[in-house]
């Protein structure tokens, strides 16, 4: 109410010139909270290490950036953490990443929000979960081939558990990439 009847009272307040309140109506709007979900949280078991929230876009979407930042910071608030955070926004390929606001841009030169792009991983690798992405990535085409590789690479495997997992997600993707195949 003090705003309202006291319109310039918040430019006094931030020490700005009154007369920069002409151009504003005030207005007290209630906020509707869709629900968010994250792609993935790492939390650290010690408190001083950061916490990292990950989101994983494959296809361009303009509002990604507001509804990233909205799921960070509803996520703070929430839980209200002593840690540090970083988020991680994860790309397929640079083309799938909208332009950030200038908001989010402050963000990101901050270090708060950090950019992965999938296409640019490293070809060679030992890493199977970074071969899995490669596969995900991959054309129709070239699928198959770098399938039969990562599965013929992943029989060398000596823990079994690590191996049936690795089969399971080739048997995913590809029945992802080829619904029509049996």
């Amino acid at each position: 109410q003090l705003f309202q009847t006291f319109h310039t009272l918040l430019f006094e307040l931030i020490d700005r010139p009154i007369a920069e309140a002409e151009g504003y109506k005030f207005s007290s709007t209630e906020i509707k909270e869709k629900a968010f979900r994250f792609d993935g949280i790492f939390m650290p078991t010690a408190n001083d290490k950061p916490i990292f929230l990950a989101e994983v876009q494959f296809q361009p979407k303009e509002d990604f950036y507001s509804e990233f930042l909205a799921e960070i910071f509803l996520y703070l608030n929430q839980y209200r953490t002593i840690q540090d955070w970083q988020a991680i926004a994860i790309f397929a390929r640079h083309n799938s990443e909208p332009a950030p606001d200038k908001f989010c841009q402050e963000l990101i030169t901050l270090g708060r929000i950090k950019r992965v792009y999938l296409e640019d991983l490293p070809q060679e690798t030992n890493s199977h979960g970074i071969e899995i992405i490669q596969l995900i990535l991959a054309t129709e085409k070239k699928a198959p081939t770098i399938a039969r590789k990562l599965a013929e690479k992943v029989e060398q495997e000596t823990n079994t558990e690590l191996r049936d997992n690795v089969v399971e997600f080739i048997e995913a993707v590809l029945v992802y990439k080829f619904p029509k195949l049996t």
